[in-house]
């Protein structure tokens, strides 16, 4: 699998880390973020990774700012892009199984190498469950695209 990383200042030294990390479990890693802890803006790494996500040059993505949440926004401006922040691994794990994230996101500053980790892990091992969760994700991609789709199970368009 290819993963795409992209970081700001923050995060510099948990990317290298984390990136190392993924390759050790057989991953092939693309690095669209900074390499130096000099100031730099998040939404140009975090929109580099969601093209490459989107555009299926890398099968998902990582994404590490101070709080992982301003780099999952930028990401989440790109059509296709479902970037999930996390700070543990349960919720990484559902951010794949029930909303197909394709961008997994997290903070430097929140969390710690180890169970940045183990989120890591958890995401990339974990599968889309569909079902029911793909009416949700349908649902998204509506919204997306503008669509003013009524959705009759609450008489509201979207």
């Amino acid at each position: 699998m290819k993963v795409a990383f992209g970081n700001d200042h923050a995060a510099t030294a948990l990317k290298r880390e984390v990136m190392e990390y993924v390759k050790s479990l057989g991953h092939e890693v693309l690095n669209f973020g900074t390499d130096t802890e000099e100031r730099c803006d998040y939404p140009v790494f975090g929109e580099r990774v969601g093209r490459a996500v989107a555009s299926g040059e890398a099968d998902c993505g990582i994404l590490i700012c101070g709080t992982g949440v301003g780099i999952s926004i930028a990401a989440n401006k790109v059509k296709g892009v479902r970037a999930g922040v996390c700070s543990e691994a349960t919720t990484a794990r559902f951010i794949k199984e029930h909303n197909n994230a394709n961008i997994l996101a997290f903070g430097a500053r929140i969390v710690g190498p180890d169970l940045a980790k183990d989120m890591v892990k958890a995401y990339l091992e974990a599968e889309f469950l569909g079902g029911r969760h793909q009416e949700r994700i349908d649902m998204l991609s509506d919204i997306e695209a503008g669509s003013e789709k009524k959705v009759e199970k609450y008489g509201i368009l979207l």
